[in-house]
């Protein structure tokens, strides 16, 4: 056995040994070689020929060495022998180790190698061949040596255990630093942003107000003008009936005139012509006295006409003066709010920041996933695909997909479950039943085949069948003895196929966890937009332009932002790279023979759980965290959906809280995660606009 390796002697049976005579395995005397320290001795020298003693130092290497001794001491009394070994020589043993060393670490040193475990093994060798020589300290020695090898390989492997925990460290330090830039550089740029529509309303309230003082400014000259007018007016009017006076004078006169001639033709009598004349001018002067009545009463009163003109003029300044102090009042509540968003993202920001210091002080490493390769060798190749992009909870259903394919593949035949009621109908069967083991292209093609039988057995019967009913039914028509079979390698490959979301979501609708209106909705639902993309494509030429993609995008899709319309686009364009500008509509719909949908398909999929999120959120926000009752979540309803109608709203109540909508009024209060959980199953969306983000 070689020393150092095992050759432990137990505390209990160690025992110091007697001073061993100085001879080697071959008998030789080495008592001129070897010198060995007795412990708690007196003198300071001994010897070599009379005792076991050596008194040469470690460092003494053949040199003289001159003691310091205490006057009057016992130790000055020495013995004749002892007078004469004032210099000790180094032990030829010693030399030769040393000289062994110094040879190995001068040959390591020359080849430029500079490990310390390679610089450690000449020490190694130097101390066996010291445990070898030395028969009686080998026991002890090896346990030393034994405890040193143990505690130097525990630090090795601490050491190296450590090493990807300090990789993991800078790599997560560095995704942190990077978030919180990213963060920096996203708050700078809104509150950039808020500044510079701070400063566009600040311009336009000011030009607002310069609006004002400029039609403030016309109306009071309107006003001078109009009284400019209504005096020319005036004088006018007055000038107008003077004249007409003055004319109907001249009239009077030429016809007084004539008649005196007439009379005087005549003859008539002088004194009738007088009274006449009397009479005339007192007539006169009574028309007169009226006429400056009515200039004293009528003066200052201006036509009906003009009066209503000018007060249909004044009534439309004074609305357009409503108009722009409604406008300043608004965009004054609008600035108001502006201010208190900033405030609140400033606040936001602030607590966000404390909690990614939190965050960053308590995060802990996650799973080393490549330490999945070791236990499936045969994805190492597909892996970093596999992978990529994904979060720990995607990454575990990675990992469980692989592990149940594999234990699938091995599995020959499924242990049948019974016919008990607590059995799904498509799975009663006693005993065993043989594994199909399909593939996903054959999973995905016979699926395909049973919704479009469905689909059409629903529409013919005018109600909507079970689909676990429906299989069995479905099965037994198409493979007759061997539907049980087909029936469970079904079931258990959709169940562990949970990174195709297609596949596995037939699962869960087999199982009653989702609705099959969310199941047509979330994987067919685009088949509207592209019904309605044929019908524009009048010349069937399978391409429109992105402007006519663009309208049929907001008229499929109403609710959806302008941002999310702007990503589909983006999507189409990059997915089918056209060499024109037009889109080649019909490749955007495609799936591989797996159920693979394209990016565009994805994206429209991930839209629409976005959107069902979010209105789930706000009915989470309007709700307490106690129990909900019936008409509590219908007015959270309401509130976040004014426009939805009484039938649909009944059945989201129903479904909420598993009962009929006759039942309602009685229903029990359930918990929030217990009516959001049986929600999530249905085909829940917003009836009005979505609210823009």
């Amino acid at each position: 056995m070689e020393p150092g390796v095992g050759n432990v002697i137990p505390r209990s049976r160690l025992q110091l040994p007697a001073i061993p005579t100085s001879r080697n395995d071959q008998g030789e005397d080495l008592s001129n070689v070897y010198f060995f320290a007795q412990p708690k001795m007196n003198s300071n020298f001994v010897n070599s020929a009379i005792g076991t003693l050596s008194t040469w130092p470690a460092y003494g290497a053949g040199q003289s060495i001159i003691q310091k001794h205490k006057p009057c001491a016992e130790s000055n009394i020495r013995s004749p022998r002892s007078e004469n070994a004032s210099a000790v020589s180094k032990p030829r043993y010693l030399e030769k180790l040393e000289s062994y060393l110094r040879r190995e670490l001068q040959a390591l040193d020359s080849a430029k190698i500079i490990s310390q475990e390679l610089r450690l093994q000449p020490y190694r060798d130097v101390f066996d061949f010291f445990m070898e020589d030395f028969k009686t300290y080998k026991p002890l020695l090896c346990a030393i040596k034994n405890e040193y090898e143990v505690t130097l390989a525990h630090q090795r492997e601490r050491i190296r255990s450590l090493e990807p925990l300090k990789a993991m460290l800078v790599s997560v330090s560095e995704q942190c630093d990077k978030r919180i830039q990213e963060i920096y550089e996203k708050e700078k740029y809104e509150v950039k942003t808020l500044k510079m529509e701070k400063d566009n309303l600040l311009k336009m309230i000011d030009n607002l107000k310069d609006e004002k003082i400029s039609l403030q400014a016309q109306v009071s000259k309107l006003q001078e003008e109009m009284e400019d007018v209504y005096l020319k007016y005036r004088n006018e009017c007055d000038a107008r009936k003077l004249l007409i006076s003055d004319i109907n004078e001249l009239k009077h006169q030429q016809e007084d005139l004539r008649q005196s001639q007439d009379h005087k033709e005549q003859g008539e009598d002088p004194v009738t012509l007088a009274i006449a004349l009397r009479m005339a001018h007192s007539d006169l002067a009574k028309t007169q006295v009226e006429l400056n009545t009515l200039k004293a009463d009528y003066g200052d009163v201006v036509p009906r006409r003009d009066f209503e003109k000018q007060e249909k003029t004044l009534a439309v300044c004074v609305e357009k003066a409503k108009l722009l102090q409604k406008d300043l009042s608004q965009l004054q509540r609008e600035h108001k709010s502006l201010l208190q968003i900033n405030q609140q993202v400033v606040q936001e920001r602030d607590y966000l920041s404390k909690d990614l210091e939190d965050l960053q002080r308590s995060t802990s490493p996650g799973p080393l996933w490549e330490k999945c390769v070791d236990i499936f060798p045969e994805i190492f190749q597909r892996w970093s695909k596999l992978s990529d992009g994904k979060t720990s909870g995607q990454l575990v259903d990675v990992l469980l997909t692989e592990l149940g394919k594999r234990i699938l593949k091995d599995k020959d035949f499924f242990p049948g479950m019974g016919t008990g009621d607590n059995v799904p109908i498509h799975l009663r069967h006693e005993g065993p039943v043989k594994n199909l083991k399909l593939s996903l292209r054959e999973m995905y093609s016979i699926i395909k085949n049973i919704w479009k039988e469905k689909f059409a057995a629903d529409q013919q019967k005018g109600r909507q069948l079970s689909l676990s009913e429906f299989l069995i039914t479905y099965l037994q028509k198409k493979f007759g003895e061997a539907s049980v079979e087909w029936s469970y390698t079904l079931h258990e490959t959709c169940r562990i196929q949970l990174m195709n979301e297609q596949i596995h979501s037939f699962y869960k609708v087999l199982m009653a966890e989702i609705d099959e209106d969310l199941y047509y909705a979330w994987f067919h639902g685009h088949k509207q937009f592209l019904k309605e993309l044929t019908t524009a494509d009048s010349a069937n030429v399978g391409s429109l332009t992105q402007e006519q993609f663009r309208l049929l995008l907001q008229k499929v899709y109403p609710s959806k932002s302008s941002d999310e319309i702007q990503e589909l686009l983006v999507t189409a364009d990059s997915q089918l790279k056209p060499e024109d500008d037009n889109i080649h509509y019909k490749s955007l719909f495609q799936e591989d023979e797996e159920g693979n949908a394209s990016p565009f398909i994805v994206i429209l999929r991930n839209q629409f759980s976005a959107e069902r999120k979010q209105y789930l959120k706000q009915l989470k926000d309007k709700l307490g965290d106690n129990y909900v009752k019936p008409e509590e979540l219908k007015a959270a309803f309401l509130s976040v959906d004014p426009v939805i109608d009484d039938k649909t709203l009944d059945r989201y109540l129903s479904r909420a809280f598993q009962v009929t909508k006759e039942q309602l009024d009685v229903a029990k209060p359930l918990t929030l995660k217990q009516i959001f959980h049986n929600l999530d199953a249905v085909n829940i969306r917003k009836t009005g606009p979505a609210a823009q983000m």
